[in-house]
């Protein structure tokens, strides 16, 4: 098992979903599913992102990648805190890029 496919695992687990759970809701076959959990070189970056929604986290907690601010207490203990724009940066940024895909391929079709 690799580090991201252990990831999801985890997190799978946490949730208390099934294999077969997350591979009807992702609309492939569980064997496929549990294949994608062993081997993370058959994950696109599509089928990262539909796994992070189900999961309810993003594709940075996937990868192992947190991203937290760290603040200095009064008391000179650290508190991590999250930062909601860091957290989704990823995400956002796909969406950006899907985005202005589709834009491309509309203006393709119109003229």
């Amino acid at each position: 098992m690799n580090f991201v496919g252990q990831n999801i695992r985890k997190i799978r687990i946490q949730k208390g979903f099934s294999q077969e759970y997350m591979a009807e809701t992702l609309g492939i076959t569980q064997p496929t599913y549990a294949r994608l959990e062993k081997d993370d070189h058959r994950i696109s970056i599509v089928r990262l992102l539909q796994i992070a929604q189900q999961l309810e986290t993003n594709v940075s907690e996937l990868i192992g990648q947190k991203a937290k601010e760290l603040n200095l207490k009064n008391d000179n203990t650290l508190q991590a805190k999250s930062n909601p724009y860091l957290d989704n940066k990823e995400y956002i940024t796909t969406l950006k890029g899907e985005v202005a895909f589709l834009r491309e391929l509309l203006q393709k079709f119109r003229g």
